[in-house]
């Protein structure tokens, strides 16, 4: 049964570096990748089937418990291959949405059976068929094979089974370590290409995947990956990186709480970010991307515009994580979805809140999906409206009510608000871009057919902006509100380089009367954008966010971007980028911004050290609990704000 299996990881191998058969050259990765993924794929069968070698030496036989043994070790053996089959089966489509082998997104999305079989069913449906017809063939396989394999087996003598079992725990450790080495095999020691996704084929996709499930248990810690610095070093690097003066922080249990005066001094204006999922600037008129977005080009053209935005990952809740917390990326999950986050962590909600505003997160699906719910809940959202808040949407897809519900429910929301005399600050937060891409009929011109494409839905999403700011522009809120119309993330992110920048490009207008019309040409990172909201709204406040108050940096500022992109860590300063790897040295480049392309360099050490740096802070942030506001701090300046 190993041995089947091996054949299939390898067949598999081979398959999918045939498809990318250019990548795989460019790397010159075929005298590596085959070689060190049979290494792998030994150590990966050593852990599926060791246990199982095991209780054969010492269980195995033709009495009670050797008989139930059988029935076990069938089983085991049955759903092993099923395993292996599966995931290499899978694979192709995992590495097409997200640019390398299965990792833990596809369980994460495992917890989500409804949303993700209908999105499935809707846009997937031969994928779907089919991976259903291969669990069913490799079950039966696997159960036919063990039963025949293990017929006529003649059963060791019981003196024999002590020395047969410590064979066995020697191949199957040797075989798992796979090295002599002070740590045992793992993917950083099989890595030798820039591109991720070369380096993921000398992987399987079992092995990929049950790496990543046990790094989810202690990925906090990003020191574990890219190595250490003394803390007060990184402390005073990010409060320097921040552009702060270091005298301005002052609190020793929150070292980066600071107090931040606005730019702009008279009334406090309401706060409505639009977050539009999967917008990557390649869908972009504007920004030089496909012609899809006549709306959103138009607004480029009355508000701020920012040319060179880079959103701090590849999942929506990494998204909400930097526009909504300012929060600093790292290699564990979206802090949406981390236990010490749920409660106390700071958000722009909070501080509003604390500020006497209403504050709501509108949506067209359901709100528990990624852990959304909980974590506006437990921190400063006191008003969620989700799916079932819908009463006769026009459209409804796997994801929800479509973006036109969603956006007209907002305005209804909004001027309600303005109604009560209410001052508010609203997420809303779109999915019609979202695979299946379902949306309804004969609302925009179609860019290409069939009909539901990333394409075409891009362009569905930016018809919905556009009617919401047609209808916006003519309410009693306009005047009173700034408005953010930013991107999640792009879509499919991948590439052959260690960090894809150019992928990580979004758009990001800021609109509201008073605000100029500029074209902001400054690199740009997505925690940039709560800090410079606050300062235009009026919200002079104390907050632990790092990032840059745009509206107070010199025009000729290089800017800073930080791109998380699985486990590895960019910073771009400028130009300049270094990109840091686990368990490997960092890498130095230049970025052509016009070719989109990397040039290696010799190391920057100086940025080296700060990029490690502004790693390290999240996870030691996280852990030791340091993103959130004292209590003292939000009571005195609720009473400030709420004074005339």
């Amino acid at each position: 049964m190993a041995l089947i299996c091996l054949v299939v990881m390898t067949l598999s191998r081979i398959g999918l570096s045939l498809w990318q058969l250019e990548r795989v050259n460019d790397a010159q990765g075929w005298s590596h990748l085959l070689p060190q993924g049979l290494r792998v794929d030994i150590a990966s069968l050593c852990w599926l089937f060791g246990i199982a070698a095991l209780g054969q030496a010492f269980l195995s036989g033709n009495h009670a418990i050797g008989k139930l043994w059988q029935l076990i070790l069938r089983l085991w053996l049955t759903l092993g291959l099923w395993l292996v089959i599966f995931l290499e089966a899978s694979t192709p489509a995992f590495i097409e949405e997200y640019g390398f082998r299965p990792n833990r997104l596809y369980i994460e999305y495992l917890i989500y059976p409804k949303e993700v079989l209908s999105m499935l069913w809707s846009g997937r449906k031969f994928e779907l068929i089919l991976s259903v017809i291969i669990s069913l063939l490799s079950l039966g396989l696997g159960w036919h094979l063990s039963g025949r394999f293990s017929r006529n087996i003649a059963f060791p003598k019981w003196y024999w089974r002590p020395m047969i079992a410590i064979v066995v725990i020697a191949i199957t450790l040797a075989g798992a370590r796979s090295t002599l080495g002070h740590r045992p095999l793992n993917p950083a020691m099989v890595s030798f290409s820039t591109d991720p996704l070369v380096n993921s084929l000398v992987l399987n996709s079992s092995y990929s995947l049950f790496f990543a499930i046990k790094q989810m248990g202690s990925e906090e810690d990003a020191s574990k990956m890219y190595g250490n610095l003394p803390e007060q070093e990184i402390i005073d690097t990010i409060r320097r990186e921040s552009g702060r003066a270091p005298s301005i922080f002052k609190d020793t249990n929150i070292p980066s709480l600071s107090f931040n005066q606005a730019t702009f001094q008279g009334k406090p204006k309401n706060l409505v970010i639009i977050l539009e999922e999967s917008l990557g600037a390649r869908f972009v008129g504007n920004l030089g991307g496909l012609p899809l977005t006549p709306n959103i080009d138009a607004l480029a053209t009355q508000g701020w515009n920012f040319e060179n935005l880079y959103a701090t990952g590849t999942r929506s809740v990494r998204g909400i994580e930097a526009v909504i917390t300012g929060f600093t990326p790292t290699p564990a999950r979206s802090v949406v979805k981390l236990g010490k986050s749920q409660n106390g962590f700071f958000t722009l909600a909070e501080l509003l809140k604390n500020q006497g505003y209403t504050t709501q997160f509108i949506y067209g699906g359901e709100s528990h999906f990624d852990n959304m719910r909980s974590f506006f809940l437990g921190n400063g959202f006191s008003d969620i409206v989700d799916q079932n808040d819908y009463k006769n949407p026009f459209f409804e897809g796997s994801w929800g009510v479509s973006d036109e519900d969603l956006m007209a429910k907002a305005h209804s929301e909004f001027e309600q608000l303005t109604r009560e005399g209410k001052p508010f600050f609203s997420l809303v937060f779109s999915s019609s871009n979202h695979d299946p891409f379902e949306f309804p009929d004969n609302k925009i011109e179609l860019y290409e057919q069939p009909k539901q494409t990333r394409n075409n839905a891009a362009k569905y999403a930016d018809h919905a902006v556009g009617e919401f700011f047609k209808s916006a522009k003519q309410s009693n809120y306009w005047k009173d509100t700034l408005f953010l119309v930013v991107a999640d993330h792009d879509s499919r992110v991948g590439g052959a380089d260690l960090v894809p920048i150019s992928r990580f490009r979004i758009p990001g207008i800021i609109l509201g009367e008073g605000i100029p019309a500029k074209q902001d040409k400054r690199v740009v990172s997505q925690i940039d954008l709560a800090p410079t909201l606050l300062s235009l709204m009026g919200i002079s406040a104390s907050y632990p966010m790092l990032g840059q108050d745009l509206s107070q940096v010199e025009d000729n500022w290089q800017g800073r971007a930080l791109m998380q992109y699985e486990k590895n860590f960019a910073l771009m300063q400028g130009r300049k980028v270094t990109i840091l790897q686990p368990e490997q040295a960092p890498k130095s480049f230049v970025y052509d911004f016009s070719a989109e392309k990397l040039t290696s360099k010799d190391l920057d050490s100086e940025q080296a050290n700060t990029a490690l740096a502004w790693a390290l802070w999240g996870s030691m942030a996280y852990n030791r609990q340091w993103f959130r506001l004292p209590k003292k701090v939000s009571n005195l300046e609720t009473k400030e704000k709420l004074e005339p």
